[in-house]
């Protein structure tokens, strides 16, 4: 995870809090996109991102030939808890602008993206996202099955045996990239998943990407919990209690 350091600092420059506020009011955005209206060159906006990027404020992700910039709140959220959360007077609140960061849209309408740092190798995290054993572990007792195969059928089944999603393998490239559609079971909805695993200074940076997802969806605080249990459980040994309320929030899927 990002030093609390490398947020403030990013955090101190005006424009890249109006970058910020750009990803905020519309996220996913291209380099050019993020350029428009601002009063300066692509290769100066572009070393702003690297900076936001290296306190882990934005995460990047491709499309094709595309860098979309993604806004992430986790370090905001991080801010937020250690320092304003404790205090109640509504003028500190005022002053930082944060909360009303972190209580709006921080994601495009339709598309969610989360990243997190591991402290483990990619292989393991790929086995934690891909076996049953593990699965059970930190998913309040999901199981994942399939042979992982490009085009082979999956299934999330609960503790008792019933199925609760199906999809279909799209790629999977070990300790690498994982994607898979996914259709919630009575929702009469199919969206789709993209793992994707980089090593990031002796750890592993893995991000998630859902979409489309609707703006009523609890799927996004479902996998801030699924992916902060897997987490704990590769580092520490033990899952959060708080995945115990996920399955209530991913039936909105």
């Amino acid at each position: 995870m990002a030093a609390m350091d490398d947020v403030f600092k990013a955090l101190a420059d005006p424009t890249r809090r109006d970058l910020l506020d750009r990803l905020l009011a519309a996220d996913g955005q291209t380099l050019n996109q993020l350029c428009t209206g601002l009063a300066m060159t692509r290769q100066a906006a572009s070393r702003h991102l690297a900076v936001l990027e290296g306190a882990n404020l934005v995460v990047a992700t491709w499309k094709g030939r595309e860098k979309l910039h993604h806004l992430n709140r986790v370090p905001l959220q991080q801010v937020y808890d250690r320092w304003i959360g404790h205090y109640h007077q509504p003028r500190l609140v005022a002053l930082t602008g944060l909360k009303q960061a972190l209580e709006s849209q921080t994601m495009s309408d339709n598309e969610f993206v989360y990243s997190i740092y591991i402290d483990a190798s990619a292989e393991r995290i790929w086995e934690a996202l891909t076996q049953g054993e593990f699965t059970r572990q930190y998913w309040s007792g999901r199981e994942l099955r399939s042979s992982w195969a490009v085009g082979a059928p999956l299934e999330i089944v609960t503790e008792d045996g019933t199925p609760e999603v199906t999809g279909k393998i799209l790629e999977a490239v070990p300790h690498s990239r994982l994607s898979y559609t996914w259709f919630s079971i009575g929702l009469d909805r199919e969206s789709n998943v993209l793992f994707e695993l980089k090593p990031f200074a002796g750890s592993v940076q893995l991000t998630i990407t859902h979409w489309p997802l609707p703006a009523d969806s609890r799927a996004r605080e479902g996998w801030v919990a699924i992916l902060s249990s897997l987490k704990s459980l590769l580092e520490t040994g033990k899952p959060l209690e708080a995945t115990r309320s996920w399955p209530r929030q991913a039936r909105s899927a």
